[in-house]
C-alpha cells in the first residue's frame, strides 16, 4: 500500500511540472446527462465517458469486464451480473441501448453478460437519480450503451480464445452510399464453464452459447431530415445442472436455460430550424426465457417459461432559445405485457400502460453559471402517478476549478413479479410466494381448503404497492491541475423511501412459508468519490476511490431502542447488538478503488495495467439476526489485477495477449464468477476500414 501511495504522489508531481501540452478530453460530446448533446466538460452532473479504444486495449468482451474497472461500479453475482451504483442495488440501474431500455431483468437484476461490446462507440455513465429524464429504474443512475454508426465502408473480423475453452468470434461490416448508409454486426461467445470445487459433481459457471446480431440502417432525405433503424438479437443458451438426494444417492439432472432478446428502435430525426430540432422515436423489444429440468421419479419436472414484451412511442423536441437559454420537452406513452407460469399456470397475459410527458431547461445567464431544472410526470395504470423533479448547478469558478451540485428525486416501479408471481416450491418445503395483487386471493383459497395455519402481522399490511423512490443530493468539484492532469470529486447521499421487500404473510399447516412483498422499509446510502487523469505523450494514468456507508433506518432505530440482538462469536451467549457492530446493507464495501494505465508506442504497440480494489462486504448472517455484523460474516477484500498487451500493424491487422485476475484471487463462495487467472490472446484483421478507432 505504501508503494502505492508513493508511485501516485510521483505521478502528480510529475504532472504539475510537466510542460507537455496535451490535453484532458473534455470536448467530447455526451448526450445522457441532459437527453441531448453537450460537452462533457460542460455537464452538471457527475458523468463519466469510455472511450472505444479503453474498451479495445482493455480486453473487455462483455458490458461487464469494462463496467467493473470504473469508480464507484461494482459487479453483482446473484440472478446475473448486475450493477451496483452508489452502493444502491442492481434493481435500480437503468441501463440503456442507445438510449432505449433494456427489458428481460431476473429478480430485478439486468444481466450484463447479454451484452457484448465489440461494436460500441462509447459509453456513458451518469450518477444520481434520473428519472426526471428516465423515468422508472433510474434511482442509482443511468449507462447509456452508444454502438457505431455507419460512417464509412469498413470489413473487419475478430477471433479470441481463452482459458476455459472461452471462443469469441465478432464480424463488422458497414457501407456509404450517399444518403444510405448501413452496418451489421455478429458477435458469437461460448465456454465450456468451470469447476471451482474441485470435488463438487456440479460447475461453478455452465457451458453456455451466446450469440448477437445487430443491424444499422440510416437514411439522409436532406439536410435536416433523417431516418435510422437500429434491430438487434441476442440468443443464449446455457447449461443447468442440479444435484437431487434421493435415498441416499445423489443424483444429476441436466436441463437447459433458453434466452432470447430482440430491439428495434426506428428513429426520425427532423431539424425545423437552427434553433428547433425533433425526434420522433419507436422502440419494440421482446425477452423471453425458458429453463426445463427433468427430475424423474423424485419430484415433477421444472419447467420455467417467461416472456415480457416491452413497446414505446416517444417525442422530443430540442428549442434553442437564444445564446443563454436551451429546453428540451417530450413524452411517450409505453405499453408492457408479460406472462409466465410463475405468475399463472395458464400463461395469461398480464398488461401495464405509462403515459408521461417530460421537461427540461438548461440556463447559463453567465459565462461561468450552468443551470439546469427538469421535471417528469408518469402515468401508470398499476400505481400512482409520480413527480421525478431535478436541479442541477455548475458554476466555473476560474480556468482551474468549478464546481458542481444537483438533487432529484429517482423512483422504480413494482414490477410484475412483485404485482403477479403466484409460485409454490414443492421440494423445498413447499414455502410460496404472491405477489401483492395475487395473496389476497391465494390466501382465500387456501384457507377455504383449509390449508392455513395462522396470519401473520404482516398479512394485514398488505396493500397496493407503491414505487420505491430516492431523494439523492450530489456536490462536486473539477480541478484541472494543469493541460496533463485532472482531478474530480463527488459527494453523494440517498435516502430511498418504500422500499420493496419480502416479508412472511401465513403459515401452512405442513409448515410451509407464504411470503409477499410489502413497502417495509427505508434505507441511505451516501459516501464520496476522488479520481484523477493523468494524460503525457502516449500514457494516460487514471484512478479513483470511493468511500461508502450504507444503512437501514428502521433497523439503525430498532439498535438504539435495544430491540436487536447478536450472538457473541467466541462465547455464543447472546446479547444486545451494538451500533458500531452493523456493517450495513448487505454486499457493499466501504472501500473500492482503481488504477489504470495504458501506454502506447509509436510502433503500434501498446499496452494496459489495471488494478481493482474492493474491501471486505458482509456476506451473510450467521447469528440469525438477519444483519451483517460479526467478524465471520464477511467475505474478505480482494485485489484485481488485469493486464493486456498488443500491437496494431498498419490499418489492418491487431494482435493482443492478456491476463485477468492476474494474481489468481479466488473466492469460490462469495465470487464464483472470479475463476482464477484467466488468460486469453486475440486476433483481429480489418479487411477494408476507413474509419479509425477514437
Amino acid at each position: 500500500m505504501k508503494r502505492l501511495v508513493v508511485f501516485i504522489l510521483w505521478v502528480f508531481s510529475l504532472a504539475a511540472n510537466a510542460q507537455d501540452t496535451s490535453q484532458v478530453s473534455l470536448d467530447e460530446v455526451v448526450v445522457t446527462a441532459t437527453r441531448s448533446e453537450r460537452k462533457l466538460s460542460n455537464v452538471a452532473v457527475p458523468t463519466t465517458l469510455i472511450s472505444q479504444k479503453q474498451i479495445i486495449q482493455s480486453g473487455s468482451l462483455r458490458l461487464q469486464d469494462i463496467l467493473s474497472e470504473q469508480t464507484g461500479l461494482f459487479i453483482t453475482q446473484a440472478f446475473g451480473k448486475g450493477l451496483q451504483m452508489q452502493g444502491l442495488s442492481a434493481d435500480y440501474t437503468l441501463i440503456l441501448l442507445n438510449g432505449e431500455p433494456f427489458i428481460g431483468r431476473m429478480s430485478g437484476v439486468l444481466d450484463l453478460s447479454r451484452i457484448a461490446v465489440g461494436n460500441i462507440r462509447k459509453i456513458e455513465i451518469v450518477k444520481g437519480p434520473s428519472s426526471s429524464l428516465y423515468g422508472s429504474e433510474a434511482l442509482a443512475g443511468v449507462v447509456n450503451i452508444i454502438t457505431d454508426q455507419p460512417t464509412a465502408d469498413r470489413l473487419s473480423g475478430s477471433l479470441r480464445y481463452g482459458r476455459f475453452n472461452t471462443l469469441d468470434g465478432a464480424l463488422h461490416a458497414s457501407v456509404k452510399r450517399n444518403r444510405f448508409s448501413a452496418s451489421a454486426f455478429i458477435n458469437s461467445n461460448s465456454s465450456e464453464g468451470y469447476r471451482l470445487l474441485p470435488f463438487s459433481n456440479l460447475k461453478t459457471v455452465e457451458p453456455f452459447w451466446r450469440v448477437t446480431n445487430q443491424l444499422d440502417v440510416a437514411y439522409q432525405f436532406s439536410a435536416n431530415t433523417k431516418l435510422s433503424l437500429i434491430a438487434r438479437n441476442n440468443s443464449e443458451e446455457i447449461s443447468n445442472t442440479i444435484a437431487v438426494q434421493n435415498l441416499g444417492q445423489t443424483i444429476l439432472s441436466k436441463g437447459k436455460e433458453r434466452n432470447r432478446d430482440i430491439n428495434i428502435n426506428p428513429v426520425l430525426s427532423h431539424k425545423w430550424s437552427e434553433k428547433i430540432k425533433t425526434q420522433l422515436r419507436g422502440y419494440a423489444s421482446v425477452f423471453s426465457s425458458s429453463q426445463q429440468l427433468n427430475v424423474k421419479d423424485i419430484i415433477s419436472n421444472y419447467d420455467d417459461k417467461f416472456r415480457q414484451q416491452f413497446y414505446r412511442i416517444e417525442n422530443q423536441t430540442d428549442i434553442s432559445a437564444n445564446d443563454k437559454l436551451n429546453l428540451n420537452f417530450g413524452g411517450g406513452y409505453v405499453r408492457e405485457i408479460v406472462n409466465s407460469n410463475r405468475y399463472d399456470s395458464l400463461l395469461i397475459n398480464r398488461h401495464n400502460h405509462i403515459g408521461y410527458v417530460f421537461g427540461q431547461g438548461e440556463w447559463a445567464p453567465t459565462d461561468k453559471l450552468n443551470l439546469i431544472a427538469g421535471l417528469r410526470y408518469d402515468m401508470n395504470q398499476n400505481y400512482a402517478s409520480v413527480f421525478s423533479p431535478k436541479l442541477a448547478l455548475k458554476y466555473q469558478l476560474n480556468q482551474k476549478l468549478s464546481i458542481t451540485t444537483s438533487a432529484g428525486r429517482g423512483f422504480k416501479a413494482p414490477d410484475f413479479r412483485q404485482l403477479y408471481l403466484n409460485f409454490t416450491n414443492v421440494a423445498a418445503g413447499s414455502y410460496a410466494v404472491f405477489g401483492s395483487l395475487t395473496a389476497q386471493n391465494e390466501i382465500d383459497r387456501l384457507s377455504a381448503d383449509g390449508q392455513i395455519e395462522s396470519l401473520t402481522p404482516s398479512y394485514f399490511e398488505l396493500a397496493d404497492l407503491s414505487p420505491e423512490t430516492s431523494t439523492g443530493i450530489n456536490a462536486g468539484l473539477q480541478y484541472k491541475a494543469s493541460a496533463l492532469l485532472l482531478f474530480k470529486m463527488n459527494l453523494f447521499r440517498n435516502d430511498i423511501n418504500n422500499l420493496i421487500l419480502t416479508d412472511v404473510i401465513a403459515y401452512k399447516k405442513n409448515g410451509g412459508q407464504i411470503f409477499s412483498y410489502l413497502n417495509i422499509s427505508r434505507a441511505f446510502t451516501q459516501g464520496g468519490e476522488v479520481e484523477f487523469n493523468w494524460v503525457k505523450n502516449k500514457w494516460q494514468i487514471s484512478g479513483g476511490y470511493q468511500y461508502l456507508i450504507t444503512a437501514d433506518k428502521d433497523v439503525l432505530q430498532q439498535i438504539r431502542d435495544g430491540k436487536v440482538f447478536t450472538r457473541d462469536l467466541a462465547s455464543g451467549v447472546s446479547r444486545k447488538m451494538d451500533r458500531s457492530e452493523y456493517a450495513g446493507l448487505p454486499q457493499r464495501s466501504t472501500h473500492m478503488g482503481n488504477l489504470k494505465v495504458f501506454r502506447e508506442w509509436e510502433n503500434g504497440w501498446f499496452l494496459t495495467f489495471r488494478n481493482i480494489y474492493r474491501s471486505r462486504w458482509g456476506s451473510n448472517d450467521l447469528d440469525g439476526n438477519g444483519l451483517i455484523n460479526r467478524e465471520d460474516e464477511f467475505a474478505r477484500g480482494f485485489v484485481q489485477v488485469n493486464v493486456s498487451v498488443g500491437k496494431t500493424i498498419g490499418n489492418g491487422i491487431r494482435v493482443m495477449i492478456g491476463v485477468d485476475n492476474l494474481l489468481n484471487y479466488k473466492d469460490e463462495i462469495n465470487l464464483p464468477t472470479l475463476p482464477g487467472a484467466n488468460g486469453y490472446a486475440s486476433f483481429t484483421y480489418n479487411f477494408l476500414n476507413n474509419n479509425k478507432h477514437k
